[in-house]
């Protein structure tokens, strides 16, 4: 006759041998996969383009901004305070149409970058106040201008 435990045992047994078989079986299958695999293609082979002729390398440079005139500046109101939101145009001296434009931030601080070589015209306006118009030589070598604009009241408006 069997003790009372002997079934308990077996039962640990059975179930530790199904565990096993089991676990058996992943590891062999993981590794089954893993050699069964074909190694990835190799990547395909990028065949360099022929250089440029010296007539592309002129006509395809890059934009530096390294060589570019920087405009900084603040924007003050009538009392002195910063004026932030207020509009900025640049325009070649020699041209009308404006080809830059900005506006000041919530310090009313600006900044915009064009190209040396040109004398600019600055055009700051904001509705309310007068237009200002600043004239800059961007020729001179120096490689930025700092500028300090105090907004007056538009000859619309009361003072």
């Amino acid at each position: 006759m069997r003790s009372p435990g002997w079934n308990f045992l077996a039962k640990i047994n059975v179930a530790r041998i199904m565990v096993e078989g089991i676990a058996v079986v992943f590891i062999s299958f993981g590794s089954a996969a893993a050699h069964g695999q074909e190694p990835p293609p190799p990547p395909p082979q990028e065949t360099a383009p022929p250089p440029p002729s010296t007539t592309e390398k002129t006509q395809k440079q890059k934009y530096s901004h390294g060589n570019d005139f920087l405009i900084i500046g603040t924007v003050f109101d009538v009392k002195g305070y910063a004026f932030p939101g207020v509009e900025l145009k640049v325009r070649r001296s020699t041209e009308k149409k404006v080809r830059w434009d900005s506006y000041t931030n919530s310090r009313g601080e600006f900044a915009i970058r064009v190209p040396q070589g040109s004398d600019y015209e600055l055009i700051v306006r904001h509705k309310g106040a007068a237009d200002q118009t600043r004239e800059l030589n961007a020729n001179t070598g120096l490689s930025e201008a700092r500028i300090v604009v105090r907004m007056e009241i538009g000859k619309d408006e009361k003072k």
